[in-house]
């Protein structure tokens, strides 16, 4: 008699296991860029070409790629504004800077180039918090995307303490 009330709470035990953890997935905690910092990152991104002569866009993406901020200069073309959303968003697709994924995979540049929403271009930045992808900055506009990419380097710089602890 005395093994069954062993065995019984045991049971009971692990059937309460099994069915905690078949929840345990149900809500997920997400760490991805707030608005403020992608507000500032933008715009810290298009004065820092500003200040070098350029007129770009800057686009900042979430983990996503959900657009959470988007700047274009006073004389830069429209078209830098998808162009830089895609930069991006190719930056949150392969998590590595657009330029570096570009020089990595020139064999499959062509195909991804057809999806709606990615380019193979230089100009996406990853952004990270805490050891997490938070999100990317996309721009476009001045000559040459290895510009592009200094742009947001010198903006998340500018940023970097901000940055650094925006997540816990």
């Amino acid at each position: 008699m005395k093994k069954l009330f062993i065995i019984k709470p045991l049971f009971v035990m692990f059937i309460a296991t099994l069915t905690f953890g078949a929840h345990a997935a149900d809500v997920v905690t997400d760490n991805s860029i707030g608005m403020e910092l992608a507000r500032d990152i933008a715009s810290e991104t298009v004065l820092a070409c500003r200040n070098d002569g350029y007129h770009v866009s800057a686009v900042v993406v979430d983990r996503h790629g959900l657009v959470r901020a988007t700047l274009r200069d006073d004389l830069a073309s429209r078209f830098t504004l998808e162009i830089a959303e895609r930069k991006a968003n190719m930056t949150v697709m392969a998590w590595v800077d657009s330029g570096q994924f570009k020089k990595s995979r020139e064999d499959i540049r062509q195909e991804l180039n057809h999806i709606d929403g990615l380019i193979v271009m230089e100009g996406g930045i990853k952004i990270t918090s805490g050891g997490f992808n938070v999100g990317a900055v996309g721009v476009s506009g001045a000559p040459g995307g290895d510009k592009d990419a200094a742009c947001a380097k010198k903006a998340l710089k500018k940023l970097n303490e901000r940055i650094e602890f925006a997540i816990e």
